[in-house]
């Protein structure tokens, strides 16, 4: 053999094994991902934009390493179904979804695929996993609010309109937890209040139900977290500000929205955290062995201009606190 074919054949061994192995590194991942969200609405992009960066951060690129495989059936009970066979159907490598309804749909479709969700109230009291600690199963994923919530938003339309002495907790009882009941049911008489329920299952039945707590001088309304408030928080926002009642929300874009004041999850900070056990699952993890996350991140925000147009006047306590005033 000559010298120049032996040399050839060394090199070529040496090199094959490793392009192979660059091969194997660089093969694409597919992640689907299912939101509560229209694809048109701009209170999407950044959480998908966190979500990307989370896992461009960990070396996970759109194009090299991974591609998305979004959908967007907002709060349609009958897309969320369609969506959630569909993705499980193109044999992902993971699954994120940021709903109850969603990741409920998804465990009925999929034993093996690997879900992350978040936004999640109770998982366990939902069935989605047998603890925080040890999830068991292909779920797992990061929560948004304790029980413990629905004192702190009672307490805060108590602080912004004290005259106010019942407070309407708005719910779509098809897609909400429930968990929240409990809690400001029994801390409101000793804030010298009560609460009551205003389940409400269709647009129709939220303008019914402000425009009759509107009749009340007495009340204020706390909308509780929920994807179907998601879609529909146009409408609340704009039938609290007709009906001047003062409302309590769980998220900043009920605020930014025209909305009076929320206290609640920093949520692109939940998508970038998220993004960390989609890069777990990636690289060989179990959900079953991921424990549940909570969070971390909380911001108050407050809209001087919708106070001044209910005539209300915020405590300098709770402006001296808040993460953002809206002027």
């Amino acid at each position: 053999m000559r010298r120049r074919e032996f040399i050839t054949l060394i090199g070529g061994g040496a090199i094959l094994p490793l392009a192979a192995r660059a091969q194997q590194a660089e093969r694409m991942r597919r992640i689907g991902v299912m939101l509560a969200f229209n694809a048109s609405d701009p209170e999407a992009k950044p959480f998908v934009a966190a979500l990307k960066k989370g896992l461009q951060d960990l070396g996970w690129i759109e194009g090299r390493n991974i591609e998305f495989d979004f959908r967007w059936p907002a709060a349609d009970p009958d897309l969320i179904r369609a969506y959630a066979t569909e993705l499980v159907g193109t044999n992902p490598s993971v699954i994120f979804v940021n709903s109850t309804s969603g990741t409920a749909t998804l465990r009925q479709e999929t034993l093996t695929v690997p879900v992350v969700f978040v936004n999640i109230a109770d998982p366990i009291g939902s069935g989605f996993v047998a603890s925080l600690a040890a999830p068991g199963g292909n779920l797992t994923g990061f929560t948004n609010f304790e029980a413990t919530m629905g004192a702190k938003w009672l307490q805060l339309l108590r602080d912004v309109a004290p005259d106010r002495t019942r407070a309407g907790l708005l719910f779509n009882p098809n897609t909400h937890s429930g968990q929240y009941f409990r809690m400001i049911e029994t801390t409101a008489p000793s804030l010298g209040m009560e609460s009551f329920r205003l389940p409400v299952q269709d647009a129709a039945g939220i303008e019914r139900a402000i425009s009759s707590l509107g009749r009340d001088a007495n009340a204020g309304l706390i909308v509780l977290p929920d994807i179907f408030h998601f879609a529909h928080r146009d409408l609340i926002v704009a039938l609290a500000a007709q009906h001047r009642l003062p409302a309590v929300y769980p998220f900043r874009f009920f605020v930014t929205a025209g909305g009076l004041i929320s206290y609640g999850i920093d949520q692109a900070n939940l998508y970038i955290r998220a993004a960390s056990y989609v890069d777990r699952i990636l690289k060989g993890s179990k959900p079953a062995d991921l424990p549940i996350q909570q969070p971390t991140k909380f911001e108050l925000v407050i809209n001087l201009r919708t106070a001044k147009a209910l005539g209300l006047t915020i405590p300098p306590g709770l402006l001296a606190i808040a993460d953002e005033v809206i002027e």
